[in-house]
């Protein structure tokens, strides 16, 4: 017994040695930025004005809490989150079960639609800002013209709705990869005995395919929003957050307070409240997944 004691004594300690490490610069890397945050968000630090200093107590969560900014920025993050994760999971069940058909150049096909997620955000948002969406040189002005139609300014005139569309096409390749994966997984006898009997392919997808895909789904839904929280590339290269605040999320105004207005303590505010929102997000998808996974 003291052998076997002593034994499972080492080996604790030894991989206590060995997992040390890791652990302890994972907590480095997580609690010394989020401790700052929280320091930094109730000070008063300006970058441009050192002499503004101190303890500023609740003076910064007061002040953004009643800023409208925040609100509308809040509220286009919503939006944002809301409308691409609807397109991204729609789309991706779509083409997932389209591209599960057999046809000539599936592969091909495959590898097109899946190449957008591994284009980095910056690059993606240039290209839809400079080759298709520019009112006077891109694809979508071109088409507008030869169809005799008014060229729309997509940045001016619909900011978030620019945004929306090209962060869906950079996500929707995700949800198709994991959907696809997950469709083809299914019995191909269930699908066979609903045909025989009698089942069209709108009943053998709302039935069959839709059901069997919810676990997926509800995984698709929990990486992306995560994700989704913190756009920021996609709008630092188009929009800017503007015109005016119209296409201003959580993360582009904390961006603002932090290096337009040089006010940290300000932007420290908004990053706590940021994690907070974060925080209660992923615990509500938690919960929602692991009922999923229960079922």
């Amino acid at each position: 017994m003291r052998e076997r004691t002593s034994g499972r004594t080492v080996g604790g300690f030894r991989n206590l040695f060995l997992q040390g490490p890791a652990v302890t610069l994972l907590l480095l890397w997580m609690l010394v930025p989020l401790g700052m945050t929280l320091w930094f968000s109730f000070q008063r630090y300006n970058l441009i004005n050192p002499m503004i200093s101190g303890f500023a107590g609740w003076d910064n969560y007061t002040y953004l809490l009643t800023d409208p900014a925040l609100w509308t920025a809040m509220g286009n993050t919503l939006l944002l989150v809301g409308w691409v994760l609807a397109i991204s999971v729609i789309g991706g069940t779509l083409l997932a079960v389209l591209f599960q058909q057999e046809f000539f150049g599936r592969g091909i096909a495959r590898l097109l639609v899946i190449a957008p997620f591994f284009v980095m955000p910056t690059v993606g948002a240039l290209v839809w800002k400079n080759m298709l969406m520019h009112p006077v040189n891109g694809v979508f002005a071109w088409l507008s013209n030869l169809l005799g139609l008014p060229v729309i300014d997509w940045f001016s005139s619909m900011p978030l709705a620019s945004i929306i569309i090209i962060v869906a096409w950079q996500w929707m390749p995700f949800a198709l990869l994991i959907l696809l994966t997950a469709i083809q997984s299914l019995d191909d006898d269930q699908v066979e005995a609903a045909r025989m009997d009698g089942a069209g392919p709108l009943a053998i997808f709302w039935f069959i395919t839709l059901p069997h895909l919810k676990r997926a789904i509800s995984v698709v839904i929990m990486i992306e929003m995560i994700f989704l929280l913190t756009i920021f590339a996609e709008i630092f290269v188009t929009t800017s957050g503007g015109p005016g605040l119209a296409s201003t999320n959580l993360a582009y105004f904390i961006y603002i307070r932090a290096l337009l207005d040089f006010d940290v303590g300000g932007a420290s505010a908004g990053g706590v409240i940021a994690i907070i929102l974060a925080n209660i997000v992923a615990i509500f998808l938690i919960r929602t997944v692991a009922k999923n996974l229960e079922t």
